[in-house]
Order: C-alpha cells, then structure tokens, then sequence
C-alpha cells in the first residue's frame, strides 16, 4: 500500500501540502524529517513531514524524491509553537518554517544553464546572448545567478528564454546544499607499524633521512605512542592533525607524503565543528549575591510556586545578572536546560564572556551575525544526545529544539527588538517564549530596569508576580541628570556643534579625570538629511517616500528603507546652486564634530553602519572595555545593558526627537531610552552624571527620567491608554495594505474597512496613510483594529483570514499585498 507524506514547505503558503513515498523510503521517514520534493513545474524544496498516512488525496500526488534525515530535525512541541504562530500572528506555516530552520537546513533548488554542444550560432544573436553563449563555451553547466553575475546582464531572463527557444541552451533544477560539514586531515600510524619491534626497526632504516625520522619521533611524541604500545591499545592514541604535526615539526608536507608513502603513517579525514570548544571548566567565577540580590532570589523561586512568570524590575546596575546566574546554576543542576534571551546581538559578547566564566562549554550562542554553519550545528548539537545546557540568544532562538527546558530568562523585556517586523512571522519573541514555557512546564523570569506597560500592568493585576531591586549593587547611587534647553543655548548661540557647554565641560573632566564618555545619538549616517541652503531642495529616494541620509564617509546618499544609495550631486539639480549642505546630525558627523573638540580622545562609534560583522562589535566593545577608547559615540546599540565600569559621563544629545514620533507608545519608549542610556552612567563605586540636551525641557517624560521615576511615567501613560482605549486594555491588529499604482491601492482600503466594519464596527480606524507612505515603489496604507480583553481571538483572526480571503480574489486586487501585524 502506497504511503503518503504530509508536509510543510518553507513557502508563504496556506496548508499542508501531500506527496507519495516511494518504496525505498519505507519505514524510515519519521515526523519531522525533511525530504526533497517537486514543486511546481521544476522547482524542488526540502519539506518538514507533519504526518504520515495510507489515504492518498483527491488529486494526482508527487512522489517524493530524497529523505535528508535519519531522525527528526524537528520535534512536535516544535512543531505544535510552529502551528500557534502561524495561527496567532495571521500568517502561514510556511513562513514560521523559514524562519525557524537555519538556512543551511532549508534546501531549495536552483536553475542550472547548459550550453547545448549542438547549438550553431550565427550573426543572428544579439550581443547579451552572444555574452552568454561565450561564457557557457567556457563552462557548459552554470547556476543562473553565477551566470547573470559573470556576464553582468541585470535582466537576464528574457535574454534566457530567447536562447532556450533557440534551443541553444538547457535548463535543469539541482539541488543546492548551502550546510556542508567541514572536515581535518588526521594522521595515524598503521596497523602493520603499530609494534613497538617494527617501529624502532623503521627508526633505523630512516637514519639517511633526518627530517622523516624527526616527524615520526614528533607524531610518537604527540599521539602518545609509547603508552599505547605499552599497553598494546590503539584505543590511547591522542588523535593528530596533519597542521598540527606539520607545524610541530616544521616538515613540509612532502616529508609527512614520503612517509604515508611508505605506509608507515596515513591519513584520514574526520567532520569537526565550526563552534570553538575552550574546554573551560565550569564554576571558576561564581560571585557570591549581596543581601538585596538574595533576597529578590529567594522571592522569585517564591514566587514561582504559584505563577510561572514573574517581572523582576531592578533599576539599572541593582545586578540583575548575577541574579540570573545563581538561578540558571539551580536549574541546570536539576538536570533542565535555560534559554537566556537578549534583544540585541551586541550585549552576547559581554554577557556571553561573563556566563562562560561559570559556565564554561555547557554554553551556547545563537544569533544572526553567526556564519550560517555555526548557527546549523547549534541546532545539531541541541538536538544530539548532548545538547547545551544554557543557549544565549536573540528572538530567533525561541526556534531551537529543547528536550528538557526548565527557564527562559528575557532580559532587557521591554526592548522593541524582540518583535519581529518583516519578514513573517511578525511575531512578538517575548509572547512565544511565555507560550513555549508553558508548553514545556518551564518558569519564565522577564528582566528590565524600565518593562513594558503591557509587562508591569500583568504584574499588578497578578497575572505575573513581580519582584523589585531597588537599589544599584554596592549602594552606588543613580546618575545625577542635569536638562540644557538646546533652544535657549542655540538662541545665545553657546552651541558647539551638537554639544552644549554644560556637556562640553563634562566630557572634558572625565577625560581629565581618565574616566569614559558614552554620546547617544539615535540617528546614524552624517546627516539625517542634505538640503540646498538657496531653494531648499531635498534629496529623496526614488523608490521610498523619505529623504536621504548623508553617509560622507561612504561618499553617498543612502535610502535607511530599501537600502538604495545615491551619489552626493555635485550642485543643486533643481537650481544649479553649489549649496548643498547636511542638516542635522548623525552619529558620523557627532564623530567628526568630537575630533575638532578634543583633538586627543580616543573616539569609537557603535552604529548599524559600523558593526555589520560579529568581529567588528565585539572589537568595539572590547577596545571601549579594556580603555582603549575614551568616548563611545551610538545609536540606541549603546543603551541596552551594556556594562562599563568607567563610564561617568553619559550625553544625551537630542531627546526631543525621540518623543516626537507618531506612535501611541513613543513617551513610554523614550522613557525607556533615556533611562537605559542614563544607566551606562556611574556602574562601579561613584556616582554618575548625565547631560540631557533637548528642546523641550517641560515634557513630563524627560521630569520623569530625572527622578528616575518609572512608576510617574507607567501612571500617567496608563491612564492615557485607558482613556483612548490602548494596550494594555485593548488588543491591537495592524491591516497592511500595499499595491504600486496608488489608485487601485486607495480603492482597496476602502473595500477593505467597509467588510472590516460590518463585523468589527467602532473598532476600526483609517484607512489611514503612514508617516512613510511608500517604500520600495509600493505605497502603503494602513488599518487599525482595536479588539477588547473579553472578546475571542480565535474568532476575530478567523474572521481576518476570511476577508484577506476573499478580497485577494478579486481580480483588480491580486496583485495587492495585504498582511496583518498582531500586537
């Protein structure tokens, strides 16, 4: 009886998809194997078995074509978090699939071209096509995008198809495998050799041959042969690489081939992992908790005996961490595994460095700035029979296969990183961790100086339980925060650039004082803007409705949206004027600006621009730990629980910008903001000071962050919120809208809100234009629906689908993108 595979693949595609084993295959596909299937008229993918069954489908079936996996990749509580957040966040299976599996584990195929030996040309082929056809003559089997990259032909399509009518050229689907295991040269002694008479036998026929005779005395001494020949057991032989023994001997390879020759020694290859093992013992460092932090310990496990989350809110430097550490150690002496979340990449490397200290190898990282091989054997090695007992990560590490988790730990939970925003799954990674926690019977512990509303009102409500550290470790007091009027000083004209003298004279004694200096200046590039100063002419993007950043260090005007660059025009192609200038400042020109001021400092910046690779932040961080830098100059990077113990000067340089954007949440992320970055301030033994520059000295947020006053600032946006009907009282849903000719796309969000309104009523609004109402050379519309706490969920979103349903039918409409964003 025929056997039928039910699958998922890494497609934004509604439902399962059903395809025939063939007989090979017979009781050794399993639930979350991958095997290789057809799709469509040539493409082929890997595909995640959900289910296997004998009820073939009411349409013709595939068959299958290979089974990738002995055992499965995937498990069904993955699986079951997978098929939560395809239905939670309004999105396909498909689309959690390709964002849960590291690429290297989601094999697609791609188009081959073949020059057809046959093929005559003549004078009738144009020059793209005699461009390929010379390549092809070259190397007759080409991927498709080597080949468009070769011959540099930007739209080679049409071009392909010409040839292929010409039947000049074939075309073939392969398979391309982008993980591939890496392997070590080793070298052994052979079996016959493995005698410690025939060996000194051979020492003595290679006396003419010193540098032969020298490595087999270095490989004997390396491996550990004498012991083993002692014991007669090949068991005890230490295994040796080829660079190792070619090093520590310093033969060339020629002499290691003459003896493999003689078959005295031999090579052999072995897979070895990409991830580095330090071989560090564990428990070096365990710092012991002072009195506040053991007592907000012992409150939490308390706490845990009733809830399975709690808040712990500690201000900054109250030493959440080491809290964390003594908790993790707990567990995993209890045989459980911890998953610690951070919201950006940046904090792994301090944060990493400190849990291996204790730790040691039962530590493992997963992020994206990882090389996909490294991300590919975590996941093995959390799937092996010896997985890590404590993996740090960001948001993607929800997708990693626990066996036996016990606690996730989301520091920093408050932080807007945890939400994914495009691709889908545009989910929340704090929210599917707490689902998956509970799946799994774990405890979840949230950790920030400044949480989230929505985090601290579950707390309140006792939804969550919630513990306070209120004082900073060692009793180090709160940064002073001293407020400049920018508009009063730029009015004097006392400005300096972007600095105020207030600042100007702080960051001169800390420098004076050896002491370190932290700018926060949301906004990278040189300028957020360049403007002709005689008509006002301002570079926009042709694809994106949004200005320009001047990145004068890269020589361009670059698009912050759809990643577009520009070159700098040399005048003002509206008048002709040379008059083009940057307006306002980024982090570049702070950095320009900073060499002028003290020419002496030593000045990094930490920027999206900057910190492209992994080696690149880690180096930042380092040189800015270990002193080599006296003044750190970032973007929001710098204000997430980064911890510097010389830092005693924190600039703030324009906090206007930050409470000006067209969010319902933007006094409450600003808040959060300032605190973090004022926290950086003062860490270690004597208390800090923070300049905060701005335009609007009298805003409630900024009176806020002076006093450190969370509670003021969650007050008063709660009862903002409750008024206007916001979260945490309400549950939001963002309808996206996008479509190129802007007509068609206004006739849609009017179709859209009038089916909207008849089951939704009152909770709609808009259609509205966004702030930024084309990206990309779509435009952009945008619907809000405000469904109440009491309400079903599950009933709205089914709705929701209906409707996306059935208007993406409509012929005029097809051509739409239309998503929706939940929370």
């Amino acid at each position: 009886m025929a056997q039928f595979a039910d699958v998922i693949l890494p497609l934004p595609l509604e439902g399962i998809f059903t395809y025939r084993l063939p007989a090979a295959f017979a009781g050794l596909v399993q639930v979350g194997c991958r095997i290789i299937v057809p799709f469509g008229t040539t493409k082929f993918y890997s595909a995640i078995v959900v289910r296997l069954h004998d009820t073939p489908p009411s349409y013709n079936t595939k068959e299958a074509t290979e089974l990738l996996d002995s055992s499965p990749v995937v498990t069904s509580a993955q699986l079951k978090l997978w098929a939560w957040i395809a239905d939670y966040y309004l999105c396909t299976i498909g689309d959690v699939y390709k964002a849960a599996l590291p690429s290297g584990m989601k094999l697609e195929s791609e188009s081959c071209v073949m020059y057809n030996e046959e093929f005559i040309a003549d004078d009738s082929l144009n020059p793209a096509e005699e461009k390929i056809i010379r390549e092809l003559e070259e190397e007759t089997t080409q991927t498709l995008s080597a080949l468009q990259k070769r011959t540099g032909i930007r739209n080679i399509l049409p071009v392909i198809k010409r040839l292929l009518e010409r039947d000049a050229i074939h075309i073939r689907e392969e398979v391309k495998r982008t993980y591939k295991p890496r392997f070590a040269t080793y070298i052994k002694i052979t079996e016959p050799y493995f005698s410690e008479e025939k060996l000194n036998e051979t020492l003595s026929g290679l006396k003419r041959s010193a540098k032969q005779t020298e490595v087999l005395t270095c490989y004997a001494s390396l491996s550990g042969l004498s012991a083993a020949l002692a014991l007669q057991n090949r068991q005890l032989l230490r295994e040796i690489t080829r660079q190792e023994l070619t090093e520590y001997a310093s033969c060339t390879p020629g002499v290691l081939k003459a003896l493999c020759q003689k078959g005295i020694l031999e090579l052999y290859q072995k897979p070895v992992g990409r991830i580095s093992v330090q071989n560090m013992p564990a428990e070096l460092i365990m710092h012991p908790l002072s009195e506040d932090q053991l007592r907000a310990a012992n409150q939490i496990k308390e706490t845990w005996r009733h809830q399975d989350v709690c808040l712990l809110h500690g201000v900054t430097s109250s030493g959440k961490t080491e809290v964390y550490i003594h908790l993790i150690k707990e567990v995993i002496e209890e045989g459980k595994q911890v998953l610690f979340m951070l919201p950006e990449i940046v904090l792994t490397a301090q944060l990493t460095d400190r849990l291996k200290k204790v730790f040691g190898d039962r530590l493992g990282v997963y992020h994206s700035r990882y090389p996909d091989g490294e991300r590919v054997e975590v996941y093995q090695k959390m799937l092996s029979d010896t997985p890590y007992d404590i993996i740090v990560g960001v948001r993607s590490s929800v997708f990693l296969p626990f066996r036996n988790l016990g606690l996730i730990i989301i520091d920093e939970e408050h932080e807007t990183s945890f939400k994914q925003q495009d691709p889908a799954p545009r989910y929340q990674a704090r929210n599917v961790a707490l689902v998956m926690a509970r799946a799994a019977g774990a405890k979840t512990l949230l950790g920030s100086a400044t949480p989230s509303l929505e985090s601290y009102f579950n707390a309140e409500t006792g939804k969550y339980g919630l513990v306070q550290l209120n004082k900073r470790y060692g009793n180090v007091l709160l940064p002073q925060i001293e407020v400049v009027d920018m508009r009063e000083t730029a009015r004097k004209k006392m400005m300096n650039g972007p600095f105020t003298p207030q600042l100007t004279e702080r960051i001169r004694e800390a420098l004076q004082h050896g002491k370190q200096v932290i700018l926060f200046q949301n906004r990278r590039g040189y300028a957020p803007m360049m403007e002709c100063r005689t008509c006002g002419w301002v570079p926009r993007c042709q694809k994106c409705d949004v200005s320009l950043t001047l990145h004068r260090n890269m020589r361009q005007l670059t698009c912050h949206y759809c990643g577009a660059s520009y070159p700098i025009p040399p005048k003002c192609p509206n008048c002709g004027e040379q008059n083009l200038t940057g307006k306002g400042y980024g982090t570049e020109r702070i950095e320009d600006c900073l060499q002028k001021v003290f020419p002496t400092a030593r000045i990094a910046r930490m920027d999206l621009d900057t910190t492209r690779s992994r080696q690149r932040y880690e180096q930042i961080i380092d040189d800015f730990q270990h002193f080599r830098t006296d003044i750190l100059v970032g973007t929001q990077m710098v204000t997430k629980g980064l911890d510097f113990e010389k830092v005693s000067v924190v600039g703030i340089l324009n906090a206007g910008t930050m409470l000006s954007q067209p969010d319902f949440r933007s006094y409450e992320h600003a808040f959060q903001m300032m605190e973090q970055v004022a926290g950086r301030a003062g860490r270690k033994n004597e208390q800090g000071y923070v300049v905060l520059q701005t335009q609007d000295t009298e805003a409630s947020a900024i009176r806020q962050v002076v006093n450190h006053d969370y509670t003021a600032m969650y007050r008063e946006q709660l009862e903002e919120r409750s008024l206007f009907n916001y979260p945490p009282y309400c549950r939001l849903i963002y309808v996206y809208m996008k479509h190129r000719d802007e007509r068609v796309l206004d006739s849609l969000s009017r179709d859209y809100a009038n089916l909207l309104l008849k089951i939704f009523g009152q909770r709609i609004l808009g259609p509205d234009t966004p702030p930024i109402a084309k990206v990309q050379m779509m435009f952009i519309r945008k619907i809000i629906i405000k469904i109440e706490l009491t309400a079903s969920m599950a009933e709205a979103r089914k709705r929701l689908r209906e409707i996306q349903k059935y208007i993406t039918t409509l012929p005029q409409y097809k051509s739409a993108l239309i998503y929706y964003d939940v929370d």
